[in-house]
């Protein structure tokens, strides 16, 4: 259970970053979803080293970071992209 709980949290963490980031993304469902989860993952990892709680533990300053995580991650993949469709 806590596997899904934690892949609905990316989901929302990457539509929130979606939401917050200006512009069109070229990001489906799936990407979406890597996205929160990794940006879910940063922000664990940043809460549990400041001493907020554990990795996977939903706390408001894990939500914050990962959010915040995802809106820059959603910035690298824009670049990423975007140097790929201008070398084609």
């Amino acid at each position: 259970m806590a596997i899904i709980g934690f892949l609905v949290f990316g989901l929302v963490v990457g539509a929130l970053a979606r939401l917050i980031k200006p512009g069109h993304q070229a990001l489906g469902i799936v990407g979406t979803l890597v996205l929160g989860v990794v940006g879910s993952l940063i922000g664990g990892i940043v809460a549990s080293a400041l001493g907020t709680g554990d990795i996977f533990e939903l706390n408001i300053l894990g939500a914050v970071v990962a959010i915040i995580a995802a809106v820059l991650l959603i910035g690298v993949v824009e670049g990423v992209m975007g140097k790929q469709k201008a070398v084609r």
